[in-house]
C-alpha cells in the first residue's frame, strides 16, 4: 500500500474569498471547506487587501465583480496581483457586466456547491 502524497491535498490550498453577499460567502465557505480547503473570507475590498498585503500564502482569489465601496473585482484583482504575482483568480457575479477586464473566468451566480469546488478545483490546476 503506497503512502499518499500529501502535496496534492486541496488542504495545502489557500484560498480568499471576497464577496459582500452574506449568504453567498456563507455557503461558498462551507463548499470550499468541506472541500478541504483553507478559506480567509471578506465582504468588501478593504478587508481583501488587508489580507493581502498579510503573511498568510494564498494560492487563488475568489472575487464577486459587484461590490459596494466604489471598488470592484476588476479592480481588486489587479491591485491584488500587483501585490501577488502568481495569485490565480476566479470571478463571480449575479449582474451581466462588460466581461473586458477580466483576466480569468467569471461564474455566474446562483453558483452549485459542486461547480464552485470544480471551478476552484480547475483553476489551482492550471
Amino acid at each position: 500500500m503506497s503512502t499518499p502524497d500529501h502535496s496534492e491535498i486541496p488542504s495545502s490550498r489557500h484560498i480568499l474569498l471576497v464577496d459582500d453577499e452574506e449568504d453567498f460567502r456563507y455557503m461558498a465557505e462551507k463548499a470550499l471547506r468541506n472541500a478541504g480547503y483553507d478559506v480567509k473570507v471578506a465582504g468588501d475590498y478593504q478587508k481583501a487587501l488587508d489580507i493581502l498585503v498579510g503573511p498568510e500564502h494564498l494560492d487563488l482569489m475568489v472575487t464577486d465583480i459587484v461590490m459596494p465601496k466604489g471598488i470592484n473585482g476588476f479592480a481588486l484583482a489587479r491591485m491584488a496581483r500587483m501585490r501577488r504575482l502568481d495569485l490565480k483568480l476566479l470571478y463571480v457575479t449575479s449582474y451581466d457586466v462588460p466581461t473586458n477586464e477580466a483576466v480569468a473566468k467569471i461564474l455566474r451566480k446562483p453558483v452549485s456547491d459542486t461547480e464552485l469546488v470544480q471551478e476552484v478545483s480547475q483553476v489551482l490546476a492550471a
